[in-house]
């Protein structure tokens, strides 16, 4: 492995958030059995590659200076 990405890019660590925000919800009462957490990670996946697009076009669009 020698590609890098950024840290929430990374299937793991959101299938890890997904996985503890059910136990907590669990221990709060909220009814978790019947969540998909494969189906939440890649949609959580999903925004968070078209949010960091975004955030790509729009700094370029702002930015002051010109590319090389």
């Amino acid at each position: 492995m020698t590609e890098t990405k950024p840290w929430y890019l990374s299937r793991t660590i959101w299938a890890s958030a997904i996985t503890i925000a059910a136990a907590l919800g669990s221990l709060l009462g909220l009814p978790v059995e019947e969540l998909d957490k494969q189906a939440v990670t890649e949609t959580l996946l999903q925004a968070i590659t078209a949010i960091s697009g975004l955030f790509a076009i729009f700094g370029r669009l702002a930015a002051n200076t010109r590319i090389r």
